[in-house]
């Protein structure tokens, strides 16, 4: 458990939104779909290594595009260190998947990039010819 500078173990939900830059909504969302299970107080809910590693990998997925159920597949296999070696191949046939899907969303947007950048050259030169007159 990590202890901070002030003596407590954990962070708080405010603390965790702040550094991840996500809503106090969307950690208990997270939760909900038990994505992250932090320690319970009360009411009040305590942050540890562990989620925040959870987090980290949860924001990562959906940047690359993953759905929160795929995350949560990727999370239980990631969990289980000695997983099955079905699953293992399982988690990594998706993650090759959708890495291959970006390398090919890549290839989309350079693509248009230089169907953009070629238009735009043709525009400043009809614009060019135009201001000449």
């Amino acid at each position: 458990m990590e202890k901070k500078a002030d003596g407590r173990k954990g962070w708080s939900i405010g603390e965790i939104c702040r550094e991840f830059g996500v809503t106090a909504r969307t950690l208990r969302y997270y939760e909900q779909r038990g994505l992250l299970s932090p320690e319970r107080r009360g009411q009040k809910r305590i942050y540890h290594q562990r989620d925040r590693q959870r987090l980290q990998i949860i924001l990562r997925g959906k940047m690359a595009g993953f759905t929160l159920a795929e995350i949560g597949e990727m999370l239980d296999t990631l969990r289980l260190r000695e997983g099955r070696a079905a699953d293992l191949r399982m988690a990594l046939h998706k993650l090759r998947g959708r890495l291959e899907a970006l390398h090919a969303r890549r290839r989309e947007i350079e693509a248009a990039i230089h169907d953009l950048q070629a238009t735009i050259s043709l525009v400043e030169g009809m614009l060019r010819e135009r201001l000449k007159r």
